[in-house]
């Protein structure tokens, strides 16, 4: 139905309206049920094509102008007409925004700009507030403003808000020819020869955007209008575009030369896409919004038809789709501006203003207004090498590479193949981009944006954008693979001596770095296959290792290393290093002391690149620890990890820190605990268990709570007399205050008391401040003393946020009895929760068994508790019945807890 069309049946509507309340509520009435009828129908034909909104997106304008014509329609015929209007009485209705482009998502914003020639009269205040009040009612959200001519060109030159706004001006309805006086008066008295200040405004607001929404293309959970690579990129790009060529199209910049055929299709193919998936978020939420939350990306992905494959959730398949969207973007974004730099309508790069003098180009490159750029396309392409040579000449010059040199190049990837990839020149390339100028990272990311990284390892083309759904890591495997390289780079470049001291040393004193480079170039590339992405990474890397030019022995290395990447991580974390077994066990995996060395550089560089906040003092203590006991035995032999010999050193130090003391008091002290105890604290963690357990009474509790920097966490040591079940209740205590536990022991005394000690963080993953820690004590106090019922208080205290409710873990849980000498280590892998670790412990309580320790893991949304156990007699849990016995057990206690806590 046209605008004529619908005005026709609303005025059929209207006749016998008594009086402007009855045709105001007629007129909502009757639009409101076009409306609805107009809205289904667009969201069926949305369904239709669920990845491309190009159509949808011109319905909901369409519709959008039918409505407001149609209203200013009865405003100026039925409620407010003039029957000899003067010139003073003219008026325009105007869109503006993304609604004058014609570009509207269901429940995007309704602009409009209400035009007078002079100072605004009587009557049109009228109709404007009629129309306004009746837009309302309809429940859209109407941004709106009233001006004359001269108010636009006059705040149009104050504020570059409003004259994008003016830029984007579209006539819907009232005086045409008002409307289109203010297009000239714009283009006449604004537009022209300011395109140079409107560019630099609008890319300096670009880029305030993108440090408001995190600075990386490739976050967790990434704004689709405001982030890097969205949608207010591309709209940034067409104001630019309107302002300076005329053009109301994206697609009339190829015939001025500014993109090519594939290019501006690159451009109209992220916007299609983005475009889809911002509607599908406003019609999922109902709402305006924007940001792909993760229980958004889950029904988003649902709703755009992506489904499971092996190895892969359908919203990590998505995800993967969205981000190489946005990578494109950032494409178009960078050939645009440099054909704006090239005009002189925007500035050259910092860099050449800063750094005049430097190295001279080798042919057949040439200085383009400070980048690399391409004198001969023809001679350029002549030798394949060049590919790659442009990128060491950015590394060996320091200057950037052209937008016209990158077009060439990711326009003839094809031209690498695998002669190429087999080419000894072309491998020494690589490998000094990665080894020789101490940036590496720089020329990865290029490589990455501009496909020549996947072209020449296409083994690493599956990893490209690849999203991991999952709270732990923060950047796709591509972006965290680049990360890594650059922590490697930044500790030889000596930059973390202070933050990461051993792996400064290992370098220091020197490694095979073609091994550790090419081992953390590779360490992902077998994600997102059913498959344990070690093994098969491990895998890959014995046919990419030889191609990159590394020799047998380093090749076997590199394989070794990736097989293993996650050992030492998984050791440190998840097992008990006080164990001697532990350490004996994980020196015999990795046998020489210069596997161990590049082991722990690439874990430390590889946890670092996690995320911003992964890394921390505790887990490098962890590995410290892990490295010096594993070095001992490896150098000096197994016996060097001597469970005796670390007893008798523990009660020297405590002795030597407890000089004050009467030596019966020591004697006692000395003498009570078991080896275990001695082997698993630190001295100052038994200097708080003698002072706790100094004339302890038999009903007595008592807590001492203290920041442990090694830790990153705060310690709570708690001494009491032992009875079953008692590591539970103490679990119970600090889940209801909600202290997330990081690590924890429990040990029995010989006469009878226990002394447990926990390491605690607060809900932002920090050590309680000490202001804190009077009513942490209060509150574990009361629980402890039966004042409170864990099991009835975590009801409300172990719900899981909406927005984390679809990090889906399958839950595994292991019995291993060969990697403790005395205990058995039970393993739980499941989703995390508030409540779990009291839940488990409960269960582990009820079935009579006494946990020696517990070693928490956590990943995210994915946790690992690892009990160190025996029975009630003090045996391992060999027999088949009582571990499945158990194991049942644990999962129910698992899966009524998740109920409990609404997932």
């Amino acid at each position: 139905m046209n605008d004529a069309e619908l005005a026709d049946q609303l005025d059929e509507t209207l006749v016998d309206a008594p009086d402007e309340r009855a045709v105001r509520a007629a007129t909502v009435q009757f639009l409101q049920k076009a409306r609805t009828e107009a809205t289904h129908w667009i969201e069926e034909d949305f369904a239709t094509h669920p990845r491309t909104a190009r159509d949808t997106m011109r319905y909901y304008a369409r519709m959008t102008d039918g409505l407001v014509n149609a209203i200013l329609h009865v405003a100026t015929t039925r409620l407010h007409r003039l029957g000899n209007p003067t010139d003073a009485e003219k008026l325009a209705v105007l869109a503006v925004g993304g609604y004058g482009r014609a570009e509207m998502a269901p429940a995007s914003d309704v602009d409009l700009l209400f035009l007078t020639p002079w100072k605004i009269t009587p009557w049109a205040e009228s109709v404007i507030e009629s129309m306004l009040y009746m837009l309302w009612d309809l429940k859209l959200k109407v941004g709106h403003s009233s001006r004359t001519i001269e108010d636009c060109v006059r705040l149009g030159r104050e504020d570059y808000t409003i004259r994008t706004a003016m830029l984007e001006q579209r006539y819907l309805g009232g005086d045409a020819a008002l409307a289109e006086e203010l297009t000239e008066r714009l283009r006449a008295d604004l537009f022209r020869g300011t395109g140079a200040e409107f560019t630099e405004a609008k890319l300096e607001e670009r880029d305030a955007r993108h440090r408001r929404q995190g600075g990386q293309r490739y976050v967790l959970e990434p704004n689709v209008k405001e982030g890097k690579g969205g949608l207010r990129d591309l709209q940034t790009l067409y104001w630019i575009a309107k302002y300076i060529h005329h053009v109301n199209r994206a697609a009339d910049l190829v015939p001025l030369g500014v993109f090519t055929a594939d290019e501006y299709q690159h451009f109209r193919d992220a916007e299609d896409y983005l475009w889809a998936v911002r509607c599908h978020l406003h019609m999922i939420a109902g709402r305006a919004a924007d940001q792909l939350t993760f229980d958004m990306q889950v029904e988003v992905a649902r709703r755009m038809g992506y489904s499971d494959t092996a190895g892969r959730r359908a919203v990590e398949v998505f995800m993967q789709d969205y981000f190489r969207h946005a990578t494109k973007v950032g494409e178009v974004t960078r050939i645009f501006l440099t054909a704006l730099e090239a005009q002189h309508v925007k500035r050259p790069p910092v860099l050449k203003r800063l750094f005049r003098r430097r190295r001279p180009l080798k042919a057949p490159f040439v200085d383009d207004n400070g980048r690399i750029n391409v004198a001969d396309k023809r001679a350029f392409l002549a030798d394949r090498l060049n590919l790659l040579r442009v990128f060491e000449e950015g590394l060996r010059t320091g200057m950037l590479i052209h937008p016209d040199a990158m077009r060439i190049v990711s326009a003839n990837l094809h031209l690498i193949d695998d002669e190429l990839r087999e080419n000894r020149e072309a491998q020494r390339i690589f490998l000094d981009l990665l080894l020789k100028h101490g940036n590496p990272e720089r020329a990865l990311r290029r490589m990455n944006e501009l496909g020549v990284l996947s072209a020449f390892i296409p083994e690493f083309e599956p990893i490209v954008a690849m999203m991991q759904f999952n709270m732990y890591h923060s950047y796709t495997v591509d972006e965290h693979t680049i990360q890594v390289v650059s922590t490697l780079a930044q500790i030889e470049r000596e930059e973390l001596i202070e933050e990461l001291p051993l792996s400064s040393h290992i370098l220091k004193e020197g490694v095979n770095r073609r091994v550790l480079y090419v081992a953390l170039l590779l360490h992902d590339i077998g994600k997102g296959r059913p498959e344990d992405h070690s093994i098969l990474g491990a895998q890959i890397a014995r046919r990419v290792a030889p191609r990159l030019g590394l020799n047998a022995e380093e090749c076997e290395t590199v394989e070794w290393l990736i097989r293993h990447h996650l050992l030492m991580s998984d050791v440190a974390q998840k097992r008990d290093l006080s164990d001697p077994r532990t350490i004996r066990d994980f020196a015999k995996m990795v046998k020489t002391r210069k596997r161990l060395d590049l082991l722990t550089v690439l874990t430390v560089c590889d946890i670092r690149g996690v995320g911003p906040n992964v890394w921390n003092n505790w887990k490098a203590t962890l590995l410290r620890r892990l490295y010096a006991d594993s070095a001992r035995a490896l150098e000096h032999g197994m016996e060097a990890i001597n469970r005796e010999q670390r007893t008798t050193d523990a009660k020297r130090a405590l002795r030597e820190a407890l000089a004050d003391w009467e030596a019966k008091e020591l004697r006692t002290e000395t003498a009570r605990h078991y080896d275990p105890y001695w082997q698993g604290l630190s001295t100052e963690t038994h200097m708080a268990f003698a002072t706790l357990l100094r004339e302890l009474g038999d009903n007595e509790i008592r807590i001492d709570l203290h920041p442990d920097p090694d830790h990153d966490a705060t310690r709570a040591a708690f001494a009491l007399a032992d009875h079953p079940g008692i590591f539970s209740r103490l679990a119970g205590a600090l889940a209801l205050v909600g202290a997330n536990v990081v690590d924890a022991r429990t040990y029995t005394s010989k006469d009878g008391y226990a002394t447990a000690v926990f390491w605690i963080q607060d809900s932002e993953g920090h050590p309680y401040e000490s202001t804190r820690l009077p009513r942490l004590r209060q509150m574990i106090d009361k629980t402890l003393k039966g004042e409170v019922v864990a099991r009835d208080a975590l009801k409300d205290r172990d719900k899981i946020k909406k927005r984390e409710r679809e990090f889906t873990f399958p839950t595994h849980i292991t019995f291993d009895n060969e990697g403790s000498d005395i205990y058995t280590i039970v393993e739980v892998d499941t989703r995390d929760r508030p409540g779990l670790l009291y839940d488990l412990t409960r269960a582990l309580a009820t079935s009579n068994i006494y946990i020696a320790s517990a070693v928490i893991a956590t990943y995210g949304a994915q946790v690992v508790d690892t009990f160190y156990v025996k029975d009630m007699f003090g045996l391992k849990l060999h027999a088949k019945g009582k571990q499945e016995a158990l194991e049942k057990r644990l999962r129910d206690a698992i899966v009524s807890g998740a109920k409990r806590a609404g997932n």
